[in-house]
């Protein structure tokens, strides 16, 4: 059981230089998917006039962010394992593929890397309004709430299959692209709702750098319980367990 696995780490393992260098990894990776997710917003608007909420901002948006996040996770996992997101490291971390310890040093450089990326954008931008996320009108928090679980659970669901199940033989080296295309089905599905975050991080670094926090707590609660369930039960039911892999001619 993965419950078994769930460990704290050592003290030290914070200070490692295997550990630094992977969080490093995760504050560059994470940076360079929320200055290109969030910059694709405010391009789209500077361009239309605030026309990011049409849905050609919409497609837009769900672009950027597959396209960025599949570089971001490339970048990063052979070093890191490029999370790029705390939920699923939270994932990882549940399933008993991380530590406590090195999982929040993930979540510290995931957390710096979506500020940064926020703060050079307002800056290279000449102090364009970086535009948090909320929830658009109509929707409740828990609607809200129901969105990101779902969505997230797909996204950290996504990533235990391509990437984290040992099993996964010829179908890992598809991991970034997939989990790029599962955050960009989301955004389409989820995007008119929620904003379709999936991200403690991304959300993070937009709400610093405008100061505003208003329904914040969806966008770290929704990933978590989504990324904790989905890293629970792919762990419990389906590495844990052993099952009759496809033969390769099959795929």
């Amino acid at each position: 059981m993965p419950i078994r696995n769930i460990a704290v780490g050592r003290p030290d393992e914070a200070t490692r230089p295997d550990a630094l260098k992977a969080a490093l990894a995760e504050f560059i990776s994470t940076m360079i998917f929320v200055f290109a997710g969030s910059g694709s917003g405010m391009a789209f608007n500077k361009l239309t006039e605030n026309g990011a909420t049409t849905p050609a901002g919409l497609v837009a948006a769900s672009l950027a962010h597959a396209f960025g996040l599949f570089v971001a996770v490339s970048v990063g996992a052979n070093i890191s394992g490029g999370h790029v997101n705390p939920a699923v490291t939270f994932g990882a971390f549940v399933g008993g593929n991380i530590t406590l310890l090195r999982g929040i040093l993930y979540w510290i450089a995931q957390l710096l890397g979506s500020v940064v990326a926020c703060l050079l954008l307002k800056f290279a931008t000449g102090g364009l309004a970086v535009p948090a996320f909320g929830l658009s009108a109509g929707v409740g928090v828990s609607n809200a709430l129901v969105f990101e679980i779902v969505m997230t659970f797909g996204l950290v669901y996504t990533v235990y299959a391509t990437a984290v199940d040992p099993k996964n033989g010829s179908l890992g080296t598809i991991a970034p692209i997939a989990i790029g295309f599962i955050v960009g089905a989301n955004i389409l599905a989820g995007g008119a709702f929620s904003g379709a975050s999936m991200n403690p991080a991304v959300a993070f670094g937009p709400a610093v750098v405008s100061w505003s926090w208003n329904n914040h707590w969806v966008y770290w609660a929704g990933p978590l319980v989504g990324g904790g369930l989905a890293g629970l039960i792919y762990e419990v039911f389906f590495i844990n367990t052993t099952h009759e892999q496809l033969p390769t001619t099959d795929y």
